[in-house]
């Protein structure tokens, strides 16, 4: 089985059933506890003023809710909400024909917010401030500009690379939330949540075995649950109990951690091959046969959240934890030990 296919947190083809399993609401929402505090007070506060919401603006590591998160809000407001990602909008008039089609107080979601063409910035700006948008008609000397006034609307930008963003495309968001990893009992609670809906029946130490093995992410958590239940009706009576769920994840190959195949040989590949580190993410994507965006977006974040590796100016570097987790003698601590004696 495919390991990019169950541990990536980025949405694939098989999610396309992932909707109907979408919260619609803030109290459904589980999780990031203190970001639907905020969120909830920002959305009331704008109702009681008949106002669009501030520009939102959602970071953190794919798969944890941002685009879920959106529509919640969209649903909160009582609005429409529309949905797009940067790389869809190519040209100044897709965007014109986006910003121009919005009522009062809709939402606006752009997933991949990062990647949006600097010319499209430049249109998005007074959009987002003024609530205008500048359109050139005719080409050369003829050419004229007319300013169109837009319905007041809010936008929500999702990203799982914050950095890259232009500041001045940052500082038009008013609201700026990262939706961290979640823990294991909140992804307890999703994995029942998720098996409700799905009308699979799961026990408690079976939901809670899928939750630590699910890397904090609730799309993980759902793939693996779904490819359990697939083993619960084949090879059992269509429950899954304790036993099914160790069968498999042992077929998925992911261990204690959730850490997968591809997880083990990238920390030992530093440990191994390169002393430890620090080694450069190129060097690493050529000895793993993996793209850099794959290595950095699927495997990195969790590696560093459980405190494997670490990123520093030179390249990655393998913690201690990294050392002691898979049984491999630290060379640089032995060799720092002989020289202190």
């Amino acid at each position: 089985m495919d390991e990019q296919k169950i541990l990536s947190p980025k949405k694939q083809q098989s999610d396309r059933d992932e909707n109907s399993l979408r919260p619609k609401s803030l109290k459904d929402f589980i999780g990031q506890k203190e970001l639907k505090r905020q969120i909830s007070i920002y959305i009331k506060a704008a109702l009681k003023r008949d106002e669009n919401l501030d520009h939102v603006l959602l970071y953190g590591p794919p798969g944890l809710g941002k685009t879920t998160l959106a529509s919640i809000i969209a649903n909160e407001l009582g609005v429409r909400f529309k949905a797009t990602s940067a790389p869809a909008i190519e040209r100044p008039g897709d965007l014109a024909a986006i910003l121009t089609s919005l009522n009062h107080r809709d939402v606006l979601f752009i997933d991949e917010i990062h990647r949006l063409k600097p010319i499209l910035e430049e249109i998005l700006y007074p959009a987002l401030e003024d609530y205008t948008l500048d359109i050139i008609i005719g080409q050369g000397p003829g050419a004229k500009s007319i300013k169109l006034n837009l319905n007041r609307f809010t936008l929500i930008g999702a990203t799982t690379r914050a950095g890259l963003l232009s500041s001045p495309l940052r500082a038009r968001f008013g609201i700026t939330q990262r939706i961290d990893f979640y823990s294991r009992d909140e992804i307890y609670e999703i994995v029942k949540r998720t098996a409700k809906i799905l009308g699979v029946s799961i026990t408690d130490d079976a939901a809670s075995l899928i939750a630590e093995r699910s890397r904090g992410t609730p799309r993980v958590a759902n793939r693996i649950l779904k490819r359990i239940r697939d083993i619960a009706q084949v090879e059992g009576d269509g429950v899954i109990t304790l036993n099914i769920a160790k069968s498999g994840l042992e077929m998925l190959k992911l261990d204690d951690l959730g850490l997968g195949p591809m997880d083990r040989r990238l920390i030992l590949t530093i440990i191994e091959k390169y002393n430890g580190g620090p080694v450069g993410v190129d060097t690493l994507a050529v000895s793993l046969g993996e793209d850099n965006q794959t290595i950095e977006d699927i495997y990195e974040p969790y590696l560093i959240q459980l405190g494997f590796i670490k990123r520093t100016p030179r390249g990655r570097v393998a913690t201690k934890g990294a050392y002691k987790y898979f049984g491999v003698a630290d060379k640089h601590m032995e060799e720092k030990t002989l020289f202190d004696e």
